[in-house]
């Protein structure tokens, strides 16, 4: 019989085995189809057993980056994935959170312009013709129809072609989607007017976008996302029945797919409905078996996808259970930054929606400059290094802390998760790269621009802040890219 130790030292095998599957795909350049080998040459190659290989398979293929076939001609294949496990990981971190509606709209505000401006620079034919149909099916919606099948956001956000901001605002919608089921109308009037509003709001962007104005189409956006914030806050739900309304099921689609995927998904989104009781027992083996209505093996499989996720672990014995665990940033970010590495966006794509967050985040921080957590990150002792005789990896060290610092103290949950996936991107770069070491003439340059923007935050200068940050993105590209 297999003992509890053993079992989770298994289980980091597997997951480790899966880690070097994944990177082994991006080195490989992503080629789909191509076979990975037979499961007794992969077997051989990692030198473990069949039961451990094959839960490194199974977390592989949750990710949608390879499976198995069996059979002549078989072996682990990659896959090409789709945005959902990706997508999902993002959500279910935010979810526990408890990402407040502030930070969410503005976080829209931010992203969704830059997506309306995009649009417009590299809109084509069929992008015109996906954009009217969303207008069509919204036009056809009335007040008890289900919810058109296609969102106009995320349609937009698709002629960005930018598949960063793409993923960042699927994540916004989902998020979206949940705060909107909570709000209330005070009658089917409002309902419609708000219905007849949007659609007209619509309509004006994608006429923005169709004709290549980037500067209306994002000031159409920007004024959208304003009036979507106004109406959300106007029609926010009273506190009781707010809660009841984070008792129903999150909007997370559950991914495609073998049964233990699905399960794994709807166990999640009831550990969000319940609260996210952090180190409670949400069920019994029995009683998630009854709940569920599953056979054990799937159960189990289940539960390795959670364990995998950080979102909930299995405890055996008395007293045992599966345990509410406490989800970790960079379980999410990891699964998020795989999907982006398969569809590979350019350097320009990063540094735009880096840029949009980055010179968000500064004027934020002059905002909060009086806050003792800010006071402490303005002093210049922190950051000043040139005496450490040349150490050009603390000052590379550095000039992330900085800007993930910057995140933090802006105090925006969702834009501080997305500014760390982006950086987490740009480490994959470097390490797959080979980057040139750092000049020391870089070192200083950076060290210089960083007391420069905590100086015009100091004194309160929003405008001379933003414009620092900018000139410093722009000259660190090198350090990035």
């Amino acid at each position: 019989m297999t003992t509890e130790p053993e079992r989770v030292r298994a289980d980091k095998r597997a997951a480790q085995i899966a880690r070097c599957i994944e990177a082994d795909i991006v080195r490989r350049g992503w080629p789909v189809g191509e076979s990975l080998g037979s499961e007794s040459q992969l077997q051989q190659e990692f030198r473990v057993s069949r039961s451990v290989l094959r839960e490194a398979v199974r977390l592989v293929e949750h990710h949608q980056v390879a499976r198995m076939r069996r059979g002549p001609n078989g072996g682990l294949l990659v896959c090409a994935p789709d945005a959902g496990p990706a997508t999902r990981a993002v959500v279910i971190y935010l979810e526990y959170l408890g990402t407040t509606l502030t930070d969410l709209l503005n976080a829209r505000l931010v992203l969704e312009p830059l997506a309306a401006e995009l649009a417009a620079d590299h809109i084509d034919e069929s992008g015109i013709q996906r954009l009217r149909a969303v207008l069509r099916a919204e036009q056809q919606w009335r007040p008890g129809l289900p919810a058109p099948p296609d969102d106009f956001h995320i349609a937009l956000a698709e002629q960005s072609k930018n598949p960063v901001l793409q993923l960042f605002i699927d994540v916004l919608m989902r998020l979206t989607r949940r705060y909107a089921r909570m709000s209330r109308t005070d009658s089917a009037d409002q309902a419609v007017e708000a219905a007849h509003q949007m659609r007209g709001d619509h309509a004006d962007i994608v006429a923005a976008v169709t004709s290549g104005d980037s500067a209306r189409a994002k000031t159409l956006s920007e004024r959208h996302v304003e009036g979507v914030t106004s109406w959300l806050q106007r029609h926010r739900a009273p506190a009781g029945r707010a809660q009841a309304g984070r008792r129903a099921r999150t909007d997370l689609v559950a991914p495609r797919g073998k049964l233990a995927e699905v399960l794994a998904a709807n166990i999640a989104d009831d550990i969000a409905a319940d609260g996210w009781q952090v180190g409670s027992v949400f069920g019994t083996e029995a009683a998630l078996l009854a709940r569920y209505r599953v056979s054990r093996a799937a159960l189990r499989e289940a539960v390795r996808l959670l364990e995998y996720h950080a979102v909930a672990r299995m405890r055996r014995g008395p007293g045992g259970g599966l345990i509410v665990a406490k989800p970790q940033a960079q379980a999410s970010i990891d699964t998020i930054a795989l999907y982006l590495q398969y569809r590979q966006p350019s350097r320009e794509d990063l540094r735009s929606v880096r840029d949009a967050i980055e010179i968000h985040n500064v004027a934020e921080v002059v905002a909060r400059r009086s806050e003792p957590g800010v006071v402490a990150f303005l002093d210049p002792r922190s950051w000043t290094h040139l005496a450490d005789g040349g150490d050009v990896r603390r000052a590379a060290v550095d000039e992330f802390r900085f800007h993930v610092g910057l995140a933090e103290l802006a105090g925006n949950a969702v834009l501080d998760l997305f500014l760390r996936i982006i950086v987490e991107l740009f480490r994959r770069h470097w390490s797959s790269t080979g980057q040139a070491q750092l000049a020391w003439t870089d070192v200083t340059a950076v060290e210089h621009a960083h007391l420069r923007i905590l100086e015009a935050i100091e004194s309160g200068d929003d405008s001379l802040a933003r414009y620092r940050i900018r000139r410093h993105l722009d000259a660190a590209a090198s350090w990035w890219l």
